[in-house]
């Protein structure tokens, strides 16, 4: 029963103490991906600060993120992130969702390259659809049609992505699961010797 598995190994999953955790873990992919939603689960389950960068970026510039995109356009809001997610890294170990784009701008993809473990959560684009369908709060698919959009960033998007250090699947189902294959994954990570010089 994949359930009673799931648990069973739940904790072993968690033998990640947060003092072992030298730097951020930045959860990466495009929106739907389950970013804010595994990530706070993960920073439980590891005893680190949960932060996602969209709510700091709404709060260092007093507008919410669709009021930015239309009074001041894409390219300030880009440049408030670029800002936001460096000085978030430079706060000390946590587990940081950002942004769909966060990760396509170069400054930003190389400080958290230095200073953070980067998590592609990688959803194929059924699996986005449905949960963006949701909420009515993405600027980037408020024009035209949201399915072509999303195909547009994907095949844009995903080749950026995959230059992240760990990449793990966001599937339908549980997100206990995902965050279980997040935990699995760090645990392997940490203990390849060329990823601790």
């Amino acid at each position: 029963m994949p359930d009673l598995a799931s648990e069973a190994q739940a904790p072993a999953l968690t033998s990640l103490p947060a003092r072992s955790i030298e730097r951020s873990i930045v959860l990466v992919g495009l929106m739907g991906a389950g970013k804010t939603t595994v990530g706070r689960r993960l920073a439980q389950r590891l005893g680190l600060d949960f932060v996602d960068a969209d709510i700091e970026i709404e709060r260092a510039a007093g507008e919410t993120i669709p009021e930015i995109f239309e009074h001041r356009g894409e390219a300030a809001f880009r440049e408030g992130e670029r800002r936001v997610i460096a000085r978030l890294l430079d706060e000390g170990p946590k587990v940081l969702a950002t942004g769909g784009g966060a990760f396509m701008d170069p400054t930003t993809r190389q400080n958290i390259t230095a200073r953070g473990i980067s998590i592609w959560l990688r959803a194929d684009l059924d699996v986005l659809m449905r949960r963006v369908s949701r909420r009515n709060n993405r600027p980037l698919l408020k024009q035209g049609d949201p399915r072509a959009t999303m195909e547009r960033l994907i095949n844009e998007r995903y080749p950026v992505y995959a230059a992240a250090d760990i990449t793990v699947e966001s599937i339908e189902g549980p997100h206990e699961t995902v965050v279980d294959d997040v935990i699995t994954h760090l645990n392997t990570y940490r203990q390849t010797p060329e990823q601790n010089t």
